[in-house]
């Protein structure tokens, strides 16, 4: 079981993109120092994150650490193009020894479509092509050959040489580390078992459990798959998470960032505003958040884990800009402390579903 953290670069209040960024880059060093797995660095087009380029930001973190992985989280595929995001997280892969990560989705927000002159009635038929085409470019650089494709939705590629290479990492060869986001489709737990890609189930609320039929309709999927007879489907999850020294503070140093965020995004949307009952609920035992004390977030982990089967997951701790100095205290406790109590519950051998 991996664990790690994401982040938009929400800003905190007195703070601008500019520390932000560094107290991003501070988050990955640190995650890589106590233990952890991985760093999920997302995208927005809005004044409240200071991330807009995730491939930038993923560089720098890779340049500073030398065995945790980075990726996007996510990179909104639709506005971009697909031949550059390959060529940039192939130079981040190849310089970092096989370490950066894509993780491919069409966004929460819907800024960047406009932005990037894409037009929000092709929002399913850019994303379905895009995918295809980075897949494309992924397998003619793993055999090393030119590439020639005709789409709708840019410039056709006749034999087209597409550098540099990802690194030659044992059992993945010259491909890129790519999965795909989702929030809960079965078409799209259908769509990423047929194309032979790892998951990551973003859960915002609810229980986790209830994404246990979505993770086995995958992974059935993948595996009926004769095209992919050694690779093996791959589950991540997603969500709200934060370590205090005990139950009581995690929630009190929490809440309020949650609250805020939630209720922006809530009013822009039209829908009702959330409080501390829907909160309290959600970061419950069985709920999605991961707000607690370190054996209460290690006791989610692993009961969601023998539901779902998933070999991943990570949280988001900055939501609404959560000071530095809490977040770097949660992550370290998350490493340190979290990180062994999950490890020695699953060595036991209690029975736990298989991603």
């Amino acid at each position: 079981m991996e664990l790690g953290i994401y982040t938009f670069g929400d800003i905190s209040d007195g703070d601008d993109a500019a520390v932000t960024l560094r107290h991003v880059l501070e988050r990955v060093r640190l995650a890589e120092e106590v233990g952890l797995d991985y760093v999920g660095i997302g995208e927005h087009h809005r004044p409240e994150y200071a991330v807009s380029s995730p491939a930038t930001v993923i560089s720098a973190a890779l340049a500073q650490t030398s065995r945790i992985h980075v990726g996007s989280a996510v990179t909104v595929l639709s506005t971009e193009d697909p031949v550059r995001v390959y060529q940039q997280f192939a130079t981040m892969d190849a310089f970092s020894g096989g370490r950066a990560e894509l993780l491919a989705g069409r966004g929460s927000f819907i800024e960047s479509y406009p932005l990037f002159g894409a037009e929000l009635e092709d929002y399913d038929d850019l994303y379905d092509e895009k995918v295809v085409l980075l897949l494309a470019l992924d397998d003619a650089g793993a055999l090393d050959e030119a590439i020639t494709w005709r789409g709708r939705f840019r410039p056709d590629l006749t034999d087209a040489v597409v550098l540099p290479r990802p690194a030659d990492v044992a059992g993945r060869g010259r491909h890129l580390n790519v999965a795909v986001a989702t929030g809960g489709n079965p078409q799209s737990s259908v769509r990423a078992a047929l194309l032979g890609l790892p998951i990551n189930y973003a859960i915002i609320g609810g229980r986790p459990a209830q994404f246990a039929p979505l993770a086995d309709l995958y992974r059935r999927e993948f595996r009926a798959r004769a095209a992919f007879p050694t690779a093996q489907p791959a589950v991540t999850l997603s969500g709200f998470g934060f370590v205090g020294e005990d139950s009581g503070s995690a929630r009190e140093t929490f809440y309020p960032y949650w609250h805020r965020s939630m209720t922006a995004i809530s009013r822009e949307r039209g829908f009702a505003a959330p409080n501390r009952i829907t909160f309290d609920a959600t970061a419950a035992p069985d709920g999605a958040y991961a707000v607690g004390s370190p054996q209460e977030v290690a006791a989610k982990i692993v009961r969601t884990h023998r539901a779902v089967g998933h070999t991943r997951q990570i949280f988001q701790m900055d939501v609404a800009g959560v000071p530095q100095v809490e977040q770097l205290r949660a992550i370290e406790r998350l490493g340190t402390q979290v990180r062994p109590l999950v490890e020695a519950a699953l060595a036991e051998g209690s029975p736990a579903a298989q991603a």
